[in-house]
């Protein structure tokens, strides 16, 4: 497994750029506040009843599938499909000849780019996305950073910095339906990458191997290229 979890912030599907999709991990950069953003006053502010409400919602939601658009802090864009079903479970499959996958089983992440042969292990604790795909949507412990209520979208910031540092996920919901509709991770050095989600259905059922990781073949691989 690979130890070096800065680099992150700079992968793409040349494994470069790209991985900040929610895989963004600790640095040491201040809080960007978002424009229009209200803070909360402090760790023990009450959090509004319309923020904890859509974060039931969601993490009601134990599966979901559809696809997603994604831009980097370079106005790179990039797409494909998503799978999610909670707790920790993700898969991103990115379109394009690079065969570029992201696949979480709960306690891994590994990063796939078969064009370029390499496979890349990193512990899904130390990322912002284990927050999204908690079995619930933790608001507590001064983990909300800010929240923004507007007619037709819900905005919660959030950042554990015992976990990943100065990293956050900021995610976006209907404010009538409690849908996600994005989100975005601000690294360490403050640069945001935001995925857009859409056509996404709710309540389905993958196969057993949709989030499988071979570990094998991934330390198998980092061998032979050491």
């Amino acid at each position: 497994m690979k130890n070096d979890l800065s680099a992150l912030g700079d992968l793409a599907p040349t494994r470069r750029h790209l991985f900040a999709l929610g895989l963004v991990f600790a640095g040491a950069a201040a809080l960007n506040v978002m424009p229009g953003v209200e803070l909360l006053a402090s760790a023990q502010a009450a959090v509004p009843s319309a923020a904890q409400k859509i974060a039931d919602h969601f993490s009601s939601v134990k599966s979901m599938s559809g696809e997603f658009v994604q831009f980097g802090p370079n106005n790179q864009q990039t797409g494909g499909k998503f799978f999610l079903e909670r707790p920790g479970k993700i898969r991103f499959n990115y379109d394009g000849a690079a065969n570029f996958k992201v696949i979480s089983d709960g306690q891994s992440v590994v990063i796939l780019n078969k064009r370029l042969n390499t496979s890349d292990l990193y512990p899904l604790s130390k990322t912002p996305l284990k927050l999204l795909l908690d079995d619930k949507i933790d608001l507590s412990g001064g983990r909300v950073k800010s929240i923004k209520e507007e007619s037709d979208l819900t905005t919660i910031q959030l950042a554990d910095k015992s976990v990943f540092g100065n990293s956050k996920i900021t995610m976006m919901f209907d404010p009538k339906t409690y849908e996600l509709r994005q989100w975005t991770i601000t690294d360490a050095q403050g640069k945001d990458t935001t995925v857009m989600i859409y056509n996404v259905k709710e309540g389905v059922s993958f196969a057993p191997d949709t989030f499988a990781i071979d570990y094998t073949a991934n330390r198998e691989l980092n061998t032979k290229t050491r």
